[in-house]
């Protein structure tokens, strides 16, 4: 009993080691983050695959991009993702928010949304789900520094940002322009 916990699952036994849960997800993004711009799920892939080639490299393996899994999802070389599984998990980031993506041709291309936009959307997810919006409000705002109450002044009289049409309920100038 004692030697079955030490064998690994089935269907694996001299296969590539599983990714922690998630680091595939943080390898993708970081791959996205240090792009130039909008990437395709096959440019993903490939940057990945260039990865974990100069990986082996580094390591003194050799052999190991000549080596292939069998895996039933055409992975290729060892450790070389399906371009399906590449597209799943660049959904799944664009459907948790962390990325945003545009229409090229038949498929997407995508961006990561940088750490403020992330932490405003964060907040106003927030602000959205509770029930008494106000006590919310007032509580973050009464929790402010000295310094960020006045940069939130300052940012509140100056222009609408680019979420704001001005055509909210707040605003009854506008109300006949609605559609």
């Amino acid at each position: 009993m004692g030697s079955e916990a030490l064998r690994p699952p089935s269907g694996s036994p001299s296969g590539p080691e599983r990714r922690a849960a998630g680091a595939l997800e943080a390898e993708i993004l970081a791959i996205l983050r240090e792009a130039d711009g909008p990437l395709s799920p096959g440019d993903v892939r490939q940057r990945l695959a260039l990865r974990q080639h100069a990986g082996d490299q580094d390591t003194g393996d050799q052999d190991a991009g000549d080596q292939d899994t069998g895996a039933p999802d055409g992975g290729g070389p060892r450790g070389e993702l399906s371009y399906s599984t590449v597209v799943t998990i660049v959904s799944r980031l664009h459907a948790k928010g962390l990325l945003a993506r545009q229409r090229a041709g038949r498929g997407f291309t995508y961006t990561p949304f940088d750490e403020a936009s992330l932490a405003a959307r964060r907040m106003s997810q927030v602000l959205g789900s509770e029930h008494d919006h106000d006590a919310v409000l007032s509580r973050f705002v009464s929790g402010l520094s000295s310094r960020d109450a006045r940069l939130l002044r300052e940012l509140l009289a100056s222009d609408p940002g680019p979420g704001d049409s001005g055509l909210g309920d707040s605003d009854p100038g506008h109300g006949g322009e609605r559609g």
